[in-house]
């Protein structure tokens, strides 16, 4: 594995993601005719668009990029939000993914009903399979580039062990965390008790370590047998720094990439690989999926401080109260000193996390986060730029876009 630094996961997080987001969406819609159902609709020589940063929408001439406003370049987005659906962006991987999903149930092994029944119960939770859909469209992408005509099993295997070894961190850091929810249904540890959710997800990482070790590739071997050491570091840096208000943004990027980030980087970079690619080729697509995973994890922590409960399938500001120190608190901390005093106290009065929710909120914590994640995404789509245009590449930038319009 590519080894990180500050200069890797940090960057400015400034305003200038959004021009540059602008820009490489601007440029795609004039040159891809694949992307229009997602970004924009055709109307007499017109695109319907708005701004990134702004509600304001408007028509204008599709002629030529120099009849943009000020040469301010637009974004070409729907103008109703959440247009993209990840359902329709996985269509071009779908029978990929039914097998997949077919595959699963087998792979876990019947013979632990009860084990069996805690996958179940998380399989079933209404998951995007969103991993697995990424090694499918990568492979896909990269195979063309190599000249297969097909998928390779090691492929095929690829997702469902990535698959396993995301499920099995999802059931121990609900038990870690003490989460009683997990996208609006009870954990595994909730329904069967903390012992059958631990016993649950070492047996998911040690069937997964077998299927990898079968794949008989050892730089892949390599690559996502770190993916579970960063678990636990990940695990063990969040549980160090519970509360700490002088936790630095850095560190809570290397904190998200060791929890998140380094299992899409993984995946992504695997599935070039075994495509037979050209090293700076499976390179970029780690940056690909490093980048798509911190983006996807500041989303994350802002939508804890800005959707409901329900829409969260679990408490809101539920990191916070836990004393889970993320991006937005980190950037309301540099503002808000009192901010520091509610944190510090560990939210021992009534109402207290609420107020420090609210302190969130108003001192710019949310929107400076949203720059991270911009950020983030910007860098993403550019790693894409050596993978050949078509469907697969279309889908791998609109699931960048797809989490922006999250926090929209």
């Amino acid at each position: 594995m590519a080894s990180l630094t500050m200069v890797d996961l940090v960057g400015c997080a400034s305003t200038s993601s959004n021009a540059s987001l602008d820009r490489y969406l601007w440029r795609k819609t004039l040159h891809s005719s694949v992307s229009q159902r997602a970004h924009g609709v055709r109307r007499s020589g017109k695109l319907v668009t708005c701004r990134l940063d702004s509600a304001r929408c408007r028509s204008i001439s599709t002629k030529s990029a120099d009849t943009l406003p000020n040469g301010t370049p637009e974004v070409l987005l729907n103008v109703k939000r959440g247009q993209i659906s990840l359902g329709t962006v996985f269509e071009v991987v779908a029978d990929d993914l039914l097998i997949l999903n077919q595959n699963l149930k087998s792979i876990v092994g019947a013979e632990n009903p009860v084990l069996m029944s805690a996958a179940e119960q998380i399989f079933g939770a209404g998951g995007k399979r969103m991993r697995p859909a990424l090694v499918f469209l990568v492979s896909r992408a990269t195979a063309q580039m190599s000249g297969l005509k097909e998928l390779t099993t090691n492929h095929r295997r690829l997702a469902e062990i990535i698959e396993m070894i995301h499920t099995a961190s999802l059931i121990h850091d609900d038990v870690l965390d003490e989460s009683d929810l997990r996208r609006g249904k009870e954990t595994v540890h909730q329904l069967y008790g903390t012992r059958v959710a631990v016993l649950a997800g070492d047996f998911m990482f040690a069937q997964s370590s077998w299927y990898l070790a079968n794949l008989e590739n050892l730089e892949v071997i390599k690559l996502i047998s770190q993916v579970i050491k960063d678990f636990a570091s990940g695990e063990i840096k969040q549980a160090s720094s519970l509360f700490d208000c002088d936790v630095k943004l850095e560190e809570y990027l290397i904190k998200s990439y060791y929890k998140t980030a380094s299992l899409v980087a993984a995946s992504t970079k695997g599935s070039a690989i075994f495509s037979g690619v050209d090293s700076s080729v499976a390179e970029s697509m780690f940056e690909y999926g490093k980048n798509l995973g911190l983006s996807f994890q500041v989303v994350d922590d802002i939508l804890d401080f800005t959707q409901s409960a329900e829409q969260l399938g679990k408490p809101a500001g539920s990191d916070l109260a836990k004393g889970n120190l993320t991006a937005p608190v980190i950037f309301a901390l540099e503002k808000e000193p009192k901010l520091r005093d509610i944190i510090e106290s560990e939210f021992v009065e009534e109402g207290s996390l609420q107020d420090a929710i609210d302190l969130v909120q108003r001192c710019g914590g949310i929107q400076r986060a949203q720059e991270l994640a911009k950020e983030k995404a910007v860098a993403a789509i550019q790693n894409l730029e050596c993978l050949p245009r078509g469907s697969f590449r279309s889908a791998l930038e609109e699931i960048v876009l797809y989490n922006l319009e999250r926090i929209e």
